[in-house]
């Protein structure tokens, strides 16, 4: 059943499953790590690189339990599973999984996020312009206002998540702007952003995450946006 759904090459999200139940009782946010499928070796065991954040190996531990969602061409797939090995191959570091449930298909609320390397400019907004989107009136940007240079670190349809020099306060709107590919030329996107979270890289002092959710979005841009990350992952599934 595996290998009917399932290859090589596939995107994995891995979840624990003890911190997401308490997570989800607390309803607060829960790590999320990245992997990709490296080979099936039976219908209910297969091979996934081990997880990084940046340059870092993240070491999750043998008999720890996770909730999957793979990532196909086709459909999303979600079941659990169990780590039962780790080790290096071939100078790739190596989890053996066994599947703990039925595979099935996943219907997920949230947006696929895409790790990138965007370059961004963002700055507060002013009283005027936060009056103007309460009021739903076009927003009409103040000029000549000092602009924060930052860099998008992963972006989705639901919002992205940048790192920059200027801490911006949880809670509050901000002006973001940068560029994507659309067919072969790139478009500049301004779009309003409310803060989710902000934190202090504990590797950079002085350097701050923020996740952003979009803030009024239009259907059309977030719809360009979808097709951006789409096309990009496509791109890289080629490389691949």
């Amino acid at each position: 059943m595996l290998s009917k759904f399932i290859k090589e090459g596939d995107r994995i999200e891995l979840q624990a499953l003890e911190k997401r139940r308490r997570l989800d009782r607390e309803d607060e946010t829960q790590k999320v790590y990245h992997s990709r499928v490296v080979s099936i070796l039976s219908e209910d065991s297969l091979e996934i690189t081990m997880p990084m954040e940046q340059t870092k190996l993240i070491l999750l531990p043998v008999d720890g339990e996770y909730d999957l969602i793979f990532y196909t061409e086709g459909a999303l797939y979600q079941c659990f599973a169990r780590i039962v090995d780790r080790y290096k191959s071939n100078n790739a570091y190596i989890l053996v999984v066994e599947l703990t449930s039925n595979l099935r298909k996943y219907q997920r609320r949230e947006y696929y996020r895409f790790s990138c390397a965007l370059e961004m400019n963002a700055r507060t907004l002013q009283e005027e312009e936060l009056q103007a989107i309460e009021e739903k009136a076009p927003l009409e940007l103040q000029p000549n206002l000092p602009i924060k240079r930052s860099v998008i670190v992963d972006i989705s349809g639901g919002g992205l998540r940048f790192i920059s020099a200027q801490r911006y306060e949880p809670d509050s709107l901000i002006y973001c702007s940068y560029q994507l590919m659309k067919g072969e030329q790139r478009k500049k996107y301004e779009v309003v952003g409310k803060v989710l979270a902000v934190k202090e890289l504990e590797n950079k002092p002085g350097t701050f995450e923020h996740r952003v959710q979009y803030y009024n979005l239009d259907v059309r841009t977030r719809e360009e946006i979808i097709k951006f990350i789409f096309e990009e992952e496509r791109k890289s599934r080629k490389k691949d």
